[in-house]
């Protein structure tokens, strides 16, 4: 008779000895709630409008659940690692593959956005903007002033221990499990084992709330769904189709070669891994928040021969620091604007542009249209590009939400995947079996 509650690892194993019926597979489900929210949210607008509450509440339910994961995770495989000297080599090298494939993935919006020239054509004037659409612009522009690099550091000091639990952030929650974690290392193993034991102990408590939630992901993307279609409706998608096909194009391209090249040179490829995590893509997709599926990811990663301190530190920080989708969009968007009001930048534009774009795509991390007040904060360094431009594309910037999250919910898997690679803290044989 079993006595002891379930591990985390038993849950996986439970998972892996059952072959489900296609309609119980939780990617099935999500795929058809999805279409039934999109068609929902198509013919009955008014209602798929009104089932917003049950995209948000799913999306609540993992952010309750996704700040004391962090910090079981990173404050156990600290203390168990027990080297600081590792802990601190994982931390650059992470953040030194960040700022690389950062600046691949710009270059690549604005590479394509010169190919594509999705904006060529349109001959957009200012004056043409409906009022309400410039005054939701200027309000991203406000919020993007208020957000400097100088904000951010200083945000990432928590008002008290506490705190970055009740609002979720995950930067501060992450400072507090390193310090927490680095002191535990200091303590004697002796009188450290049974606290690291009872962190442990509730990290799989949590891992096992996120496999209750997630049987709601259906419902959740269902709801998400319904709404976004309902209230934006796919007729606004076709004016501006060039500029999401170009965007969808560009982050496929982006998944595809570099991403693909990196996971090569890791020793797996893109395609296996992406098929590996298809059910946390789908839930991505249908929420458009990569935080729905952070808790699985970070999980996978260890079933897939990660280390756990590797893990714990490499994800939660490259949801910060390593936005591929969201770089991409920044420099195509800028561009695309630029060429709609048949605006010629100059080399030294573009550069300044680019550069910009390196610091505020890490600066508006956690804000509230997180995406779109970068784009307004990398505007306002050239001011031949009036900020307003961004009224084109302020109702589709939804339906390219989805990719940036998906591309960057990608890219830090496979981050994750190559500093463990570099850092020599993968199993590669389990990696091989996870992804065969």
């Amino acid at each position: 008779m079993r006595l002891l509650p379930k591990t985390q690892t038993d849950y996986n194993m439970d998972e892996d000895k059952v072959i489900q019926p296609w309609y119980k597979v939780l990617y099935v489900q999500v795929l058809i709630a999805i279409v039934l929210g999109i068609l929902i949210g198509h013919f009955y607008p008014k209602f798929g409008v009104s089932l917003e509450p049950l995209g948000k509440a799913f999306i609540n339910l993992v952010k309750m659940v996704i700040t004391p994961i962090i910090f079981c995770t990173i404050v156990a495989g600290i203390a168990n690692m027990r080297d600081l000297g590792q802990m601190g080599r994982v931390g650059l090298k992470a953040l030194i593959y960040f700022e690389v494939v950062s600046t691949l993935a710009l270059a690549a919006g604005f590479l394509v956005g010169h190919i594509a020239k999705p904006g060529v054509g349109i001959n957009a004037s200012i004056s043409s903007f409906a009022s309400k659409d410039v005054a939701k612009v200027n309000e991203f522009a406000a919020t993007s002033q208020s957000h400097t690099m100088v904000d951010f550091f200083m945000d990432l000091i928590p008002k008290t221990v506490f705190s970055p639990f009740v609002e979720g952030n995950i930067l501060q929650v992450l400072l507090i499990a390193i310090l927490f974690g680095v002191v535990l290392t200091r303590v004697p193993e002796e009188r450290a084992r049974p606290l690291i034991s009872f962190i442990e102990g509730m990290s799989e408590v949590f891992f096992g709330m996120v496999g209750i939630i997630t049987k709601l992901a259906p419902i959740g993307a269902f709801g998400a769904m319904a709404f976004t279609i309902g209230k934006f409706g796919i007729g606004s998608l076709t004016n501006l189709l060039g500029l999401i096909a170009t965007f969808y194009f560009t982050a496929f391209l982006f998944v595809v070669i570099v991403l693909g090249l990196i996971a090569r040179m890791t020793g797996f490829s893109i395609f296996k891994f992406l098929r590996y995590i298809k059910e946390e893509l789908l839930l991505v997709l249908g929420t458009s928040s990569s935080e729905s599926a952070l808790p699985h990811l970070m999980n996978k990663l260890e079933k897939m021969g990660c280390k756990k301190s590797v893990v714990g530190l490499v994800v939660p920080t490259g949801y910060s620091f390593n936005l591929d989708g969201t770089n991409i969009y920044m420099t195509l968007a800028v561009l695309f604007i630029a060429q709609a009001l048949n605006i010629d930048l100059t080399l030294w534009q573009q550069l300044t542009i680019f550069a910009v774009a390196m610091l505020t795509s890490k600066g508006a991390t956690g804000v509230t249209g997180a995406g779109f007040v970068t784009l307004a904060g990398t505007l306002m360094v050239v001011p031949d590009i009036p900020v307003a431009g961004m009224a084109l594309i302020l109702g589709i910037d939804r339906f390219m939400s989805e990719v940036r999250a998906l591309t960057n919910f990608i890219g830090n898997g496979v981050a994750t995947v190559a500093v463990s690679k570099w850092e020599k803290a993968l199993d590669e044989e389990a990696m091989h079996k996870a992804l065969k």
